[in-house]
């Protein structure tokens, strides 16, 4: 990996193209492939698609637990998750603003659910954190 690193950094390989001369909407660079290459490299060993699976089970039964206290439905697959917010807690974009108010991110989609997609290097305790905050938000309406 270091010496991809090398490879791609390299004054020759960098110089060759200046401002003005090639422009491309979804053009590489050198260290965007490295980066693609380390993560493809990451992937193959099937961990972090194994960690999905565990961590996105128990993120799933602490979302379930929240069905009828605020969450409508619950779908997802690993550590993606649309959640469906009762209409007489709070539009999906108001829960949205009061997770960030806690320091969690999330996305509004649509009027009703939030997509929650926390990274594949998420651990349990942050799951708890993601989960304290929800039910803290679902209780603010």
């Amino acid at each position: 990996m270091t010496e991809l690193c090398e490879i791609t950094t390299a004054a020759d390989v960098l110089g060759v193209l200046h401002p003005g001369e090639h422009g491309s909407t979804f053009g590489g660079n050198p260290l965007a492939a490295a980066v693609g290459r380390a993560v493809v490299e990451l992937l193959s060993t099937g961990d972090y698609q194994r960690w999905a699976t565990e961590s996105g089970a128990v993120l799933r039964a602490q979302l379930d637990a929240l069905l009828g206290r605020g969450l409508t439905e619950v779908r997802g697959v690993g550590l993606w998750f649309g959640i469906d917010i009762d209409p007489q807690v709070g539009t999906a974009r108001e829960v949205c603003l009061r997770l960030l108010d806690a320091g969690v991110l999330a996305k509004d989609t649509h009027t009703t659910t939030v997509r929650l997609a926390p990274p594949l290097t998420v651990t349990e305790s942050e799951i708890d954190v993601l989960v304290t905050a929800l039910t803290g938000a679902l209780r603010q309406s």
